[in-house]
Order: structure tokens, then C-alpha cells, then sequence
């Protein structure tokens, strides 16, 4: 079975090339799918897309005439799919439902640190001789009340952390996890309430700015907001003017919702034209990483396997419980 791979990394390939089947055959773009790269694809059975690849209605469209019947997502989110279009048009979406959640809980654990303990600015300091503790005040993790919106498996990774720091946990999500139970509470008063908030809901109609300017309203001044869930779950401009009044004092973000253009690619010799994203870039509050939470090892092992039992699954007429369009 030939496979066309979107948005594909050396990282990708040497996952594939070490876990995948060998009666596939995969074929690796640099390229983002969009409607300009989709023929690409042609003569392929299925692709392969990732979290910023285009695979909206006229994508699909083109893909079905090209007698593309699978797309593997090798992610768990697919906001980025129009499954409604899949469906009529008869093409299986499957994902990679859950990867190495402690990977993004880790993540999202090591940008309050940093961004508590100020550890990206003394590392410049140290390396220009500057010892000076000036300007580096933390705080103690122990003791505060960090809200997390989303308690799915990352969610769920993360609060086991954050409980060994001894803070207090409260929890939001419309499915309630049973190993949290008693620390549930409405989201208005985890927004009232915590002086950490972080997000690991998917992006929905109902969760898409869900950090707007009314919720910033109800936080705390100076609350630390992280986001290593999807871009879209902030109002990028209600964020930015939070942070010029002090309503927000931390603000820790590996996605963006604009990321598409910038996240995954070296940008170092070109002008980036968004000026939101450069208007955050500087807040010296603000920490930015580029989609990174998911990347290590061990995550990148159970992407490429998933991925390929997805694949092998098609090719063999078969099912599982990772198809969006059952």
C-alpha cells in the first residue's frame, strides 16, 4: 500500500522506518497538505497528515477523485478534519488516540518552572557572567491552586504531577474522570480560584476561544495561564491585552492559533509577517515554544506504531476503535 506522508520531518521517517510494516510503502513531503500540494498524493491508497495539514471539504474532495479512501492522522487531535465531508465522501480517518501523555504533561510542568523561576533568563545571565539574582523572584509550586480545564489522559498525567508539589488541584471537564473525583468544580470558580491555570481540552465549537475576555475577567491578577493543548482554545488579542494591564502575569504557550505558518519550520532568515505572534514575543512574561510538548522518544515510537496498525488495518479491511468516521 502507498502512502503519501504530509508534513513529514526526519523524525517521521526514522519512525517509520523502524516500526512500520514493510508491505508499506511510504512516500515523505516537507510540504503542509493544502489544495495547492494535495496532487502530491496522486497515485497513492492513502495519506498520511499531522495537526497543521489542511483537510478541509475541498482537500477531501480532491483526495476521493484521486481514489484516496484513508487518511492516518499521525496525532490525537483532528480539529483540522472535516469528518462530516469524510464520511459522505466515503474516506476512514483515523488517529493516534493517545501518545505518551506524560510527554505533554512534562512539558507543560516544565513551562511553569521555567517561567516561575525566570530559568530561561538566568541561563543568558550566567552565560554573560551576570550572577546578579535581581529580576529572578519565583515563587513556591507548594501550597497554590492550580486549575486544569481538560482532565482526559494528559490532563490526568499532568494533575499527578502537580500533586506531588503539593499544590491544590481543581479540575473542569464536562466527562468527570473517576480517579479525580472530589476535586471537580465549576469553571467559574477555577477561574476565580487559581493562580495556575492550564488547558488540555480539544478544541471544539463550544471550547474554541475559551479564553476570552470575559473568563480572563474572572482570573486572578497575575495568574499563569500555559497552553500546551490547541491554539485556537485563546483569544490571542483578549490574551495580549491581559498581559499589557498585568491580569495576566505568566503565560506559557506551545501552540498558537495561527501556528500553522510558523510552528515546524526554520524561520531565522525570513520576516514573519504576524504581528500578534510578534506582539507576544515581547512580553518578557511570555514563553514560547513551537509545538514541542509531544517530542520525545517515546512518543514518537507509539506515533509511528499506532499510525502503522492504522494503515495495516485498512490495507487488511479491518476496523478498530481509532476511526473517526465509523
Amino acid at each position: 500500500m502507498k502512502i503519501a506522508v504530509f508534513s513529514a520531518k526526519k523524525y517521521d521517517q526514522d519512525g517509520f522506518s523502524q516500526w512500520a510494516d514493510a508491505s508499506l510503502k511510504f512516500t515523505y513531503f516537507d510540504s503542509r497538505l493544502s489544495q495547492e500540494s494535495v496532487k502530491l498524493a496522486q497515485g497513492c491508497h492513502a495519506i498520511c497528515a499531522f495537526v497543521n495539514d489542511d483537510l478541509s471539504a475541498p482537500v477531501l474532495k480532491q483526495l476521493s477523485v484521486m481514489g484516496i479512501e484513508m487518511i492516518a492522522l499521525r496525532c490525537a487531535g483532528f480539529n483540522n478534519v472535516d469528518l462530516d465531508t469524510a464520511k459522505e465522501l466515503g474516506i476512514r480517518v483515523a488517529r493516534v488516540p493517545a501518545y505518551s501523555p506524560e510527554a505533554v504533561a512534562e512539558h507543560t510542568l516544565a513551562m511553569m518552572l521555567t517561567l516561575n523561576r525566570k530559568l530561561h533568563k538566568a541561563f543568558n545571565r550566567v552565560r554573560d557572567d551576570n550572577f546578579a539574582l535581581d529580576g529572578l523572584l519565583g515563587f513556591n509550586m507548594h501550597g497554590k491552586t492550580v486549575g486544569l480545564i481538560g482532565t482526559g489522559r494528559i490532563g490526568l498525567a499532568t494533575a499527578r504531577i502537580i500533586k506531588g508539589f503539593g499544590c491544590k488541584l481543581l479540575c473542569y471537564d464536562v466527562q468527570e474522570n473517576a480517579e479525580l473525583a472530589g476535586h471537580y468544580t465549576s469553571l467559574a470558580q477555577l477561574y476565580q480560584q487559581s493562580d495556575i491555570i492550564s488547558l488540555h481540552c480539544p478544541l471544539t465549537p463550544d471550547t474554541q476561544h475559551l479564553i476570552n475576555q470575559d473568563s480572563l475577567a474572572q482570573m486572578k491578577d497575575g495568574v499563569m495561564l500555559i497552553n500546551t493543548s490547541r491554539g485556537a482554545l485563546i483569544d490571542t488579542k483578549a490574551v495580549i491585552n491581559s498581559l499589557k494591564s498585568r491580569k495576566i502575569g505568566y503565560l506559557g504557550l506551545d501552540v498558537y492559533e495561527q501556528e500553522a505558518d510558523i510552528f515546524f519550520e526554520d524561520l531565522s532568515e525570513q520576516m514573519i509577517d504576524d504581528e500578534v505572534f510578534k506582539r507576544l514575543l515581547t512580553f518578557p512574561n511570555v514563553l514560547i515554544t513551537g509545538h514541542q510538548a509531544f517530542f520525545t522518544k517515546e512518543a514518537l515510537q507509539q506515533i509511528s506504531q499506532f499510525t502503522s496498525d492504522n494503515l495495516l488495518a485498512f490495507a487488511s479491511g479491518l476496523r478498530n476503535g481509532n476511526e473517526l468516521t465509523n
